[in-house]
């Protein structure tokens, strides 16, 4: 089964190669037929804190990094 890819803006990058994503999902509400944003915070591996606050990045599924980490940043 392939692993999932997402793409969404560095929120976060105080802690040592970890940076926190927002990922933004659109979708249009069943009965209001109004379009709703939705977001969600990833928080991915970053090996050589190379991505800073306010970066577009791609981040990809992985094996579990730590107790809240189970995503990896891919590029940006």
């Amino acid at each position: 089964m392939p692993k999932r890819i997402l793409t969404g803006t560095v929120t976060s990058d105080a802690n040592a190669q970890t940076v926190t994503v927002s990922v933004e999902r659109r979708f249009t509400h069943p009965v209001l037929k109004k379009t709703i944003r939705k977001s969600k915070k990833y928080r991915a591996h970053d090996e050589q804190n190379a991505f800073k606050k306010g970066d577009q990045v791609r981040i990809q599924e992985c094996a579990p990094k730590s107790k809240t980490k189970r995503w990896e940043v891919l590029s940006a």
